[in-house]
């Protein structure tokens, strides 16, 4: 499911003398089954953009399209809307603050019901994500309030897969998390989305998580997308990184010393410590031929 901006632009409280511009120009195309990372500053419309994949949103100007549905500026709210938001699933910062029934069974059973699935189906789902997103069976008779926070989130994300979206819009999924944490739900994500085949957004300002995860990255800056192209390409683009007020992942800023004690460039940027690693062992085994 393809999902395509044209020209979309946002006012919050449009028409009135508190309009505010928060959107303009927005344009561009994410494809099905890509990771795609949007990135950008604090107040840069990372987070208005978001709520445009599944029309929480309704674009002042312009057209947001979804698969085949279609929301325009000039029209109102299609009447498929609800038939749209089953196939695009977004988890929240702190999505376990959505939690509100008396057992994990039920959570995650509420929204395939509330769209239509039998309860037999709903349960079965439940009983399958649960193991998925790394929790035991034994938990869904619990009370998610009796639950510690990253199980919480784990529930909370499980309700949203429960309703088989196609594309999973994630919005910081990781805040709040120490490192161990924000790992193993990043990890988690990744797996889903291989094994599932699902298109997957990540909005973040984690540029680690961005270039560790992403196929490709969008930046935003100032309510507009200003870049985009896969995250080697991004990142190795200090001054661009530098005029949208962003800072390359600690990763390639470790790469920049280790050069300097090498007095030489590396072939790539890396995107990971265990890609450096590998890169500064082959250079040294290079330099350790030569010089043999």
């Amino acid at each position: 499911m393809d999902i395509k901006l044209q020209q979309v632009g946002f006012s919050y409280a449009a028409g009135t003398p508190f309009e505010k511009r928060a959107l303009y120009e927005v344009d561009f195309k994410i494809p099905t089954g890509t990771y795609q990372a949007i990135i950008g500053h604090t107040g840069s419309g990372k987070s208005t953009v978001l709520q445009h994949f599944n029309a929480l949103l309704k674009p002042t100007v312009g057209e947001v399209a979804i698969g085949e549905f279609n929301i325009k500026a000039s029209e109102k709210k299609p009447k498929n809307i609800k038939e749209m938001r089953q196939h695009v699933g977004i988890v929240f910062q702190f999505p376990e603050h959505q939690l509100f029934e008396e057992t994990v069974l039920k959570d995650i059973m509420f929204g395939p019901i509330n769209f239509g699935v039998g309860e037999d189906e709903a349960k079965r789902r439940a009983e399958q994500l649960i193991e998925q997103v790394g929790l035991p069976t034994s938990i869904l008779n619990k009370s998610p309030f009796d639950l510690s926070g990253g199980q919480m989130r784990r529930v909370a994300i499980a309700g949203v897969l429960a309703m088989k979206p196609d594309v999973i819009v994630l919005d910081e999924p990781t805040a709040g998390l120490d490192p161990k944490g924000q790992k193993e739900m990043m990890d988690m994500f990744y797996r889903l989305h291989k094994e599932e085949g699902l298109t997957t957004i990540l909005v973040t300002h984690s540029m680690e998580d961005a270039a560790r995860y992403a196929d490709d990255i969008i930046i935003m800056h100032d309510g507009t997308n200003v870049l985009q192209g896969e995250p080697r390409q991004i990142f190795a683009d200090h001054l661009a990184l530098k005029k949208y007020r962003l800072e390359p992942p600690r990763i390639v800023r470790f790469q920049e010393k280790v050069e300097q004690l090498l007095g030489k460039a590396l072939p790539k940027v890396c995107l990971t410590e265990e890609e450096l690693a590998q890169t500064i062992a082959d250079v040294l085994k290079e330099r350790a031929g030569i010089d043999g």
